[in-house]
């Protein structure tokens, strides 16, 4: 490629880049809709090949879509709430338990001063505030009321999230054949096989780990909730959804679990043997069930690099970062290792390694 138009190229990103930064508060919902086509655009292309119309196909696929969030809207947000409400009013009697049987027990263990831990303040604040109001819901409806334009905004923008996945989803094809149009011939090749291989890794992470995540929440939520444990919806949901990075779902629902087993059941120890179990049992399943079938091993993100991307992402461009993070963080991964590799086959790696004299006979 001619430096003028490298150059070209590189103006053209970076002011694309800062295009895309004024304009990131408003991105949400267009994203969100990006998602949805690109998760849906396989189940259409299955029901194409199934002699269905691309317009049919995605009318089945989006009807499907809505289908599923109508049923988390009947059913799991109510329950949800009720949970929710129910830690809500649970919390001043928990740091009751902390402070009078769970701290002394570790402080005698460890061998800690007396008092160490103050939670007075904090328990007249929560209770001040549990006084004032229950309702979760009522609590967080006011917030969004209180401007009439930002609810319209808001309002605005869950409409919109549909009626952008829908036609992006039935012209996806039709854009990506564009779109590949649009490259320089000469690199036609290397940019498909880059795009092949972000495809991959984004489908991977974006299908498989979605379906594990939802696998691992309803597997976790479903067995807590057997045992008895009185917040086991909420927290299985919880653990389910740390579960995108590896080993951090059930990190945090574990711990979460046990804690409340121990204010709920006290010193029993079987039904905190048994929560230990279902937490047990859900990584045996991941590991040899869910993970190998849904996603394989081709995603090749290091969990330290999503704890990253998602934290960065959230801190540079809040709510749209973390949409993106993900994404924009395996497309990266996909051009570091391609550099690698010419890295890897340039002189700067090689160096002039001496010349090295042939065997045979010396010269007379």
């Amino acid at each position: 490629m001619p430096v003028s138009s490298r150059w070209l190229w590189i103006a053209a990103v970076l002011v694309l880049g800062g295009f895309l930064y004024v304009l990131h508060p408003i991105l949400s919902p267009f994203l969100m809709g990006i998602l949805i086509a690109y998760l849906g655009d396989p189940l259409v292309d299955r029901l194409e090949r199934l002699k269905l119309s691309r317009t049919w196909g995605v009318i089945v696929v989006f009807g499907l879509f809505t289908l599923l969030m109508a049923l988390a809207l009947l059913v799991l947000i109510p329950m949800l709430g009720k949970q929710l409400v129910r830690l809500y009013e649970l919390l001043p009697q928990m740091l009751d338990w902390a402070q009078n049987q769970a701290l002394p027990w570790v402080q005698v263990k460890l061998g800690l001063n007396e008092g160490f831990w103050r939670f007075d303040e904090l328990k007249k604040a929560l209770s001040g505030h549990l006084g004032q109001t229950t309702d979760i819901a009522g609590l967080v409806l006011s917030q969004v009321t209180a401007s009439s334009l930002a609810l319209v905004a808001w309002v605005a923008n869950l409409l919109l999230i549909p009626v952008v996945s829908f036609y992006l989803m039935r012209d996806w094809d039709l854009l990506v054949s564009k779109l590949r149009g649009l490259v320089p011939r000469d690199n036609e090749g290397v940019v498909v096989k880059l795009v092949g291989e972000c495809h991959e890794v984004l489908g991977a992470f974006l299908r498989g780990q979605l379906l594990v995540m939802l696998a691992l929440g309803a597997m976790y939520a479903v067995g807590l909730m057997a045992i008895g444990l009185e917040l086991g919806l909420l927290i299985g949901l919880l653990a389910g959804l740390a579960s995108i990075v590896p080993y951090l779902g059930v990190v945090v629902g574990i711990g979460s679990a046990l804690l409340a087993g121990l204010f709920q059941f006290g010193g029993d120890p079987y039904p905190l043997l048994m929560i230990a179990g279902v937490f047990v049992v859900g990584q045996l399943l991941e590991g040899m069930l869910l993970t190998p079938l849904l996603v394989g091993d081709r995603i090749g993100l290091h969990p330290v690099a999503v704890i990253f991307a998602i934290m960065a992402g959230g801190q540079l461009f809040g709510f749209t970062g973390i949409l993106v993070a993900l994404p924009v963080a395996a497309v990266i991964m996909v051009l570091l290792r391609h550099v690698h590799e010419l890295y890897k086959q340039s002189d700067a790696y090689a160096g002039q390694a001496p010349v090295q004299p042939k065997p045979g006979r010396k010269a007379r």
